[in-house]
């Protein structure tokens, strides 16, 4: 019968270590792959929420809303992927309103998963919730303007003065995120009206205008104090976002700024900068950063200085610490489900069951972390989710738990008793089972507590050869449930029937504590706290008071009923020490007495004295207690400081320890646990000691390792991991202190925080100290722990070490770009992260340029932090197409630039620019809310426009054509002077802007073209101009000639820059026409020699000189001129044109030939007759 039984106890073990592994390996998953995120939408745009489940097929996705089933209509639908799309978003009120919480509802056979929430706010901006007031200041003082305005996404603010954009070339003026304006040094200038303007992609607000008056300096100016008048404020900010510390301070001499914190750590100089003046800005705020930061200003060389102080608080959003795991688990059996979090503030915890959320009921349990579930039923085989939300979100993690089935069990125990046996025992009886007895192989004994919610189930399996068993671990005076299930090897029973017996009172295992004051000198005030039900044992029905001086033997005693917490003794001596003790009773009799504790009575004086403080002590743990106490508010006496006087019980006195009036409690270390102390506080003044405190307190008792059956080893430590490019990190660590032969391996736990699937958490094994882990996802946080094992043993797992993998360069541009006219001369553009996961951008660079600009390769550069996604682009030129385009970028490199998006800007109208759009017109067929676009009637006048130009090039083409065939070829003409004289009057009768500006009025001379000298061809320039090879000429372009019957010449003039016909000069012509590379503007022909290449470059951007591509590395910055001008384009320039010569090169040889040189000679002869005949 032995070998039989231990063959069965085997077979029993062997199945209980098969169903856990089992159930991970047959679970099948249902994760998501996409999950929907945060958006910010505008009204009646479009939105697209993500959600993307895998597993095994069929998979049924559904979309909630604020928790309710999300019904779809024309407007509200799910896409082929399961992914929810918004044609249109609205915002009215309601439930029409499509704002809310939203999250996607995964279901296949095995169970229902939840996805995280997505939040979709409508972009929306109030009222100012505080506007600039007027400010009045003396000149060369500080001024201080502020706005606040409540705005959904974050705003952008800047300010304007008298109506006009506030220049900020200055380091006098400090404009801060947060919506403050600082000015130093205020000059008389800076006098007048200022407001700011807040932007963002829904709105544009203006605020009020305040004024600022500026008062002259007084004569003599005197040295003052330093002074902060504007100081940093508590502010709690999300983790990777900005805090911003105001610090403004005025003073003479004015005073320096510099910051420390209160902690005395250094300050974090990476990620933290001053802007302006003093104000302090940390960058990607991190837990570290938390804490309390003080701005100091010091009047130079001195030491007077004036402080100011703020806190600041890190929020972060919840992530696990630890999960549930998937378990398999036999009906009747019990499933515990362990789920931890972290985050600030603290993250509460939700368990929810194939998606709806878990309540508690006799066999479901949840306390703190834990999910229990007892008696297993077929019903509880689900997927279950851990919930941890805090304000700053939520994350999921998941877990399912198998019930395995089993065919020929056991019926459950039957007649189940329960006897008590004393105040910690009962005794519990049963009946084997009906049905399969002889198959039963143990038992299994369920008890918890009867009163109270989410009470521990505690169990105790015994063999199957005895029905009765006694629990003797219980606690006195309590009411329990007890149940039983029967064991077989393939399964387990119903359980059985439950049976409630309570334990009997007990005498208490302990006296209370007592606090002992004195509010005057001949009385004492005497109070306690109820026992805990675990050491009253009972009912308390009496309280003994006993108490006596120390120099008599005589005790007097009070009995008190058990309902009262406090007894006053008077008529007692004056400046006399008094013994006390306490002892309380039950039913059963009066429980173990407390030793003496001694109080002395105050002296009987007239001098006012402190009175007692109210004394709180906690014991934080088994070897330490801390101390809080407060004046009362009827003590009126000077307190100079404190006196805390602690010992162990039966232990002479120590001395005390003297404490600052300002101290408010004191954490008393280095005690032993499981002892008694008495602790004595009072406050002193001048006059003397005042009334005194005493209250005794027991230390807890520690967890040892003696009283652990079989203790594990330590956990290794020092874990550290450093980041070995964007899939690895390296991770080492050290091994624990303890002598050991056998061979060491270790486990290292790896996953992404706030991973939802357990499944996919990576377990490495490994023998050394060191671990490369691969093949992880870029730009992600990770958690790591080790644990190590030796001699079949496992340590406790290590604390957990997060650490992130480097980002790869974005792959993909900014998303959703939009730009829009907000002013006259000013657009918003706005756009959204890149369209990859886990992308990482630490800083925005956005391209823009007019079309004639952008034709130049020339972009104006603006460069916006990671965190913004918006910008201003300002001191737009009216009547202007502009092309904007937006790059993300970060440490690890630049991603591509965006399709390039075209604005036009209104003209203005004054001018008669655009004609077609009136300033009160409210149809445009070129412009819809700042964007720009052609409709149908746009698209007809242009192909009308189109087909009457070619018509017209047509027939131009075969007049000259006709024309050509009765050219001739000549070299030198002449032209009579009458003629030319008149036209070169004509000429030059106009002003010098008139000539230059009226390109179109000059005919261009087919045969006399002078190209500029930067196209790299062989040139011969002369005194009145560059004259070109024929080898730089194609004959293809012949047909464009004109007659031969007249020749002209184009003369530059350096003086006023006209054009000339010069009668009787020589010149020569070609057959050839130029090639259109080397095609040039009239522009270029008629600048001056000395005008060079720029363009000015417009605040607070840069330009670029690349034909539109910009590069992050270096920027080409064209500086212009006093006599600069940009080239323009006419209709003879060709698309390829470039942009970048300089009309105006100096003069030089650049051919060399003898043929060039006589020709050079005989130009020069004809301009110098032609001189003399002027003359």
């Amino acid at each position: 019968m032995a070998p039989l039984k231990g063959k069965l106890y085997q077979r029993l073990l062997l199945f209980a270590i098969f169903l856990p592994i089992s159930g991970v390996l047959s679970f099948s998953e249902l994760f998501f792959v996409k999950e929907p995120h945060d958006v910010t939408a505008m009204r009646k745009e479009a939105v697209i929420l993500d959600c993307q489940a895998r597993g095994e097929a069929p998979i049924d996705v559904r979309w909630l809303r604020n928790g309710a089933r999300l019904v779809e209509n024309e407007r509200v639908y799910l896409l082929s992927n399961s992914s929810l799309f918004i044609s249109e978003v609205e915002s009215r009120r309601g439930d029409k309103s499509d704002e809310g919480c939203y999250q996607c509802l995964a279901q296949n056979k095995y169970g229902t998963i939840l996805s995280q929430k997505a939040q979709l706010t409508i972009a929306s901006m109030s009222s100012f919730a505080l506007q600039p007031t007027p400010v009045v200041v003396t000149e060369g003082s500080v001024a201080r303007f502020s706005c606040k305005i409540s705005a959904h996404p974050p705003p952008i603010i800047t300010w304007e003065f008298n109506r006009v954009t506030l220049p900020l070339s200055t380091d006098r003026i400090t404009v801060l995120p947060s919506g403050v304006l600082q000015i130093q040094g205020v000059q008389r200038a800076d006098a007048g009206h200022y407001r700011c303007i807040a932007t963002n992609i829904a709105s544009r607000r203006r605020s009020i205008e305040a004024t600022l008056t500026v008062t002259p300096a007084p004569g003599p100016v005197l040295p003052q104090r330093p002074r902060i008048i504007a100081g940093p404020q508590n502010i709690s900010v999300s983790l990777h976002q900005s805090a911003i510390l105001e610090c403004l301070a005025t003073g003479n001499p004015r005073p320096l700024i510099s910051w420390s914190r209160a902690d005395s750590k250094s300050i974090d100089v990476y990620n933290t900068k001053v802007l302006g003046n003093g104000n302090l800005i940390i960058t990607d705020i991190k837990p570290q950063h938390g804490g309390v930061y003080m701005c100091r200003a010091t009047t130079p060389g001195t030491r007077n200085y004036t402080v100011a102080s703020a806190n600041v608080t890190v929020l972060a959003p919840p992530s696990f610490v630890e999960w549930p795991e998937s378990l398999t688990r036999p009906r009747a059996g019990t499933a515990r489900f362990v789920c931890q979090a972290d985050g600030a503030p603290a993250p509460q915890i939700t368990w929810f069951k194939n998606g709806e959320k878990v309540h508690s009921n006799g066999r479901i349990k949840m306390y703190h972390s834990k999910l229990v579930i007892n008696q297993i039923i077929l019903e509880d085989d689900a997927i279950y989710q851990c919930q941890a939300e805090n304000a700053l979100g939520s994350v999921l993690s998941m877990a399912r738990l198998v019930v395995v089935m089993s065919e020929d069990r056991p019926s459950a125990p039957r007649n189940i008793r329960a006897d008590t046996v004393s105040s910690s025992a009962i005794l519990l009886a049963w009946e084997r089972p009906q049905y399969n007895s002889d198959k039963v192989i143990a038992y299994s004994v369920h008890y918890m507590k009867a009163e109270g919610l989410n009470n521990e189930e505690y169990q105790v399996v015994i063999g199957n050869d005895t029905t009765r068993y006694i629990i003797d671990d219980l606690e006195p005076a309590r009411n329990y449930t007890f149940y039983v299930v029967a064991y077989m090897p393939m399964g387990a029973s119903r359980m059985s029937d439950h049976v409630f017996q309570h334990t009997l009172e007990d005498v208490p295992l302990r006296a209370p504590e007592i606090s002992l004051t004195s509010r005057s000198p001949t009385d004492i005030q005497v109070s306690w706290q109820p026992l805990p039900m675990k050491l009253s044992r009972g009912r308390v029905s009496n309280y003994r008071l006993c108490y006596r001086t120390s120099s008599e033997s005589a005790v007097s005693q009070i009995e008190l009923p058990g309902e009262k917490t406090q007894h006053l003794l008077e008529n007692l001596q004056p400046d006399t020490i008094y013994l006390l003790r306490l002892v309380a009773a039950t039913s059963v009799g009066w429980g173990e007495q407390s030793a003496w504790t001694s109080h002395r009575t105050p002296k009987a004086s007239g001098a006012q004295v402190p009175l007692a403080p109210e004394l709180y002590l906690e014991p934080l743990n088994c070897t330490t207690i801390s101390a809080r106490w407060h004046l009362t508010p009827r003590n009126s006496a000077s307190v100079r400081g404190y006196r805390l006087f602690y010992h162990e019980e039966s232990q002479p006195e120590s001395a005390p320890l003297q404490l600052q009036a300002s101290a408010h409690k004191h954490t008393i270390e280095g005690l032993d646990p499981r002892k008694k102390y008495h602790v004595k506080l009072l406050a002193y003044s001048s006059v003397g000691d005042g009334y005194q405190a005493d209250q005794t307190i027991s230390t807890p008792g520690c967890v040892s390792v003696r009283d652990r059956l079989v203790p594990p080893p330590p956990p290794p430590h020092n874990v550290q991991a450093r980041s070995n490019g964007s899939s690895a990190v390296f991770l080492h660590w050290g091994r624990p202190a303890f002598t050991s032969s056998h061979a060491v391996n270790y486990t290292v736990r790896c996953n992404p925080v706030g991973l939802q699937n357990a499944s996919l958490v990576l377990y490495l094994q490994t023998g050394e100290q060191r671990l490369l882990v691969r093949d992880l996802e870029p730009n992600t946080k990770y958690e790591f722990a080790v644990r190590l094992h030796i001699d079949q043993l496992s340590s406790p797992w290590s604390p957990v070490v997060y650490h992130s993998t480097f980002p790869e360069a974005p792959t993909l541009p900014p998303s959703n770009i939009k730009v829009t006219l907000i002013e006259e001369d000013t657009a918003l553009v706005s756009w959204k992260l890149p369209d990859e996961p886990n992308v990482a951008v630490t800083h925005y660079t956005i391209l823009y340029a007019s079309r004639n600009a952008w034709i130049a390769g020339k972009w104006q550069v603006l460069q916006r932090e990671g965190s913004i996604t918006m910008a201003l682009l300002e001191n737009l030129s009216p009547g202007q197409v502009y092309l904007v385009k937006v790059s993300a970028s970060n440490d690890m490199g630049d991603g591509p630039f965006s399709n390039v998006v075209e604005l036009a800007v209104r003209a203005d109208l004054s001018t008669g620019h655009d004609s077609g759009l009136s300033r009160g017109s409210t149809q445009s067929t070129g412009f819809s809310d700042g964007f720009y676009h052609l409709d149908q009637k746009s698209m007809t006048g242009i192909s009308v426009g189109v087909c009457i130009a070619l018509s017209c090039i047509i027939i131009c083409a075969f007049i000259i054509i006709c024309r050509g065939k009765n050219r001739k070829l000549s070299a030198v003409k002449t032209y009579r002077e009458g003629e030319s004289t008149s036209a070169a009057a004509a000429m030059q009768a106009g002003p010098e802007g008139e000539v230059q500006n009226a390109e179109v009025a000059v005919p261009m001379m087919s045969r006399g073209h002078f190209i500029d000298a930067k196209g790299g061809t062989s040139l011969i320039i002369n005194s009145n101009g560059p004259v070109q090879s024929t080898s730089d000429k194609k004959k293809k372009w012949s047909f464009f000639r004109s007659e031969g019957k007249q020749d002209r010449i184009i003369v530059q003039n350096k003086r006023n820059g006209s054009l000339s016909y010069l009668p009787g000069a020589t010149v020569l012509t070609y057959e050839e026409e130029l090639s259109p590379n080397h095609s040039t503007t009239l522009h270029n022909l008629l600048g001056r020699p000395g005008d060079a290449e720029g363009s000015s470059n417009s605040e607070g951007s840069h330009e670029t000189g690349d034909s539109g591509r910009f590069s992050h590395d270096e920027t080409e910055l064209t500086n212009s001129g006093p006599n600069s001008r940009p080239p323009s384009l006419t209709e003879e320039d060709g698309g390829d044109l470039d942009c970048g010569g300089a009309p105006g090169e100096p003069s030089e040889l650049l051919g060399g030939s003898p043929a060039d040189l006589r020709l050079k000679e005989s130009v020069e002869a004809g301009c110098s007759r032609q001189s003399g005949l002027s003359v």
